[in-house]
């Protein structure tokens, strides 16, 4: 197994010297515990698939029934958690916290959307996706119950749900193996990112979701409005910054950690890695292209329309390309241009990576 994380040392070592004992549970907020499987001759697995064939052939502990009653140490005393209101810079539309909310979700998503998981979960419009990853983050949800819960379901959906869910814990395993991983690149490409300064209005626009790519703005503004982002918008929105616009992954990272309700350092940066082609990726300079995506997996403009009310009026597929409508219809708009050529950001990038 992987060694123990420094701050856990030092967490030990500080309440040693109380007379107190840390004890770690392992596999609480993954089905199966980093450094649990490791291949021969290497501490963690650098590519999910080979990892998911050992993962899948763990046993995974029985989830135990919840304690009757949980006893609390004399002379501590609960306070009522703040209104979301309360609360300084949260997003208006974060879903309800807590065990009995997630538990609901899973069931009653459990029999509508997971059998429907391996053909809808990348429709960005239709929303087939779980939306438990804030219930995982939060440890309100088991994933060793989900993973169960999901095989007695059993088919084809159950089984794409279970791979996501192995997602999780392979990159929990990376990043226990690399920690430095959170903050630099797992496997460098030698990229010369963009000063920071110089790429700001581009930075700021893709922020604010006024790239003028209409399915990039839609998922940005998803992020500030939910705290939350369909998983296919992820990937594009990071491909965007990191490969259009050639911007340090580091930096999309450290947003999205500022707005995710289901924001954690492991899969954040390990995702964002992944598509920046600085992680385990085994097709690093892969790029998404936006207009592609948004035609694959919003083709009649539903999720674009939904999040980008000035677009309202324009219909169908259209709503994609709005540089391509009359000069009429342009002038109704409140809507930025394009902040970059799609063709002369990959140029950019191929020749950044020498590739071109």
């Amino acid at each position: 197994p992987a060694s123990p994380p420094r701050r856990e040392e030092r967490l030990r070592e500080a309440l040693g010297g109380d007379g107190v004992a840390l004890r770690v549970h392992e596999a609480v907020i993954t089905a199966v515990a980093p450094g649990a499987v490791t291949p021969a001759g290497s501490d963690h697995f650098a590519v999910f698939s080979p990892y998911f064939r050992r993962w899948s052939q763990e046993s995974l502990r029985e989830p135990l029934a919840a304690p009757r009653t949980v006893r609390v140490p004399d002379g501590v005393r609960g306070e009522p958690l703040p209104d979301r209101t309360q609360v300084p810079g949260v997003s208006p539309g974060l879903p309800t916290g807590g065990e009995s909310a997630g538990r609901d979700l899973f069931s009653r998503w459990s029999r509508s959307g997971l059998p429907l998981y391996e053909d809808r979960h990348d429709d960005l419009a239709g929303d087939g996706t779980s939306r438990l990853s804030p219930y995982l983050h939060f440890g309100a949800l088991s994933p060793v119950e989900l993973v169960q819960r999901s095989r007695t379901h059993g088919g084809p959906g159950a089984e794409a749900f279970v791979r996501q869910v192995c997602w999780r814990d392979f990159h929990h395993q990376v990043l226990a193996a690399r920690p430095g991983a959170s903050t630099e690149d797992y496997r460098t490409r030698h990229d010369r990112w963009r000063d920071e300064e110089e790429a700001a209005e581009d930075i700021a626009a893709w922020r604010e979701g006024r790239t003028g790519y209409p399915v990039v703005d839609a998922a940005m503004r998803q992020l500030r409005h939910e705290g939350w982002m369909h998983n296919r918008a992820r990937l594009l929105v990071a491909s965007f910054l990191t490969k259009t616009l050639y911007v340090d992954w580091r930096i999309g990272a450290r947003h999205f950690l500022d707005l995710l309700v289901d924001g954690d350092v492991v899969n954040n940066q390990m995702n964002w890695q992944w598509v920046a082609g600085t992680g385990t990726d085994t097709r690093p300079h892969r790029v998404l292209n936006p207009l592609v995506q948004a035609r694959r997996f919003d083709p009649d403009g539903i999720y674009v329309r939904r999040w980008v009310p000035e677009l309202g009026d324009v219909d169908g597929r259209r709503v994609h390309e709005p540089w391509r409508l009359t000069a009429k219809e342009r002038s109704a708009l409140d809507y930025p241009e394009p902040v970059v050529d799609l063709a002369e950001g990959l140029a950019r990038f191929r020749h950044a990576r020498g590739r071109d």
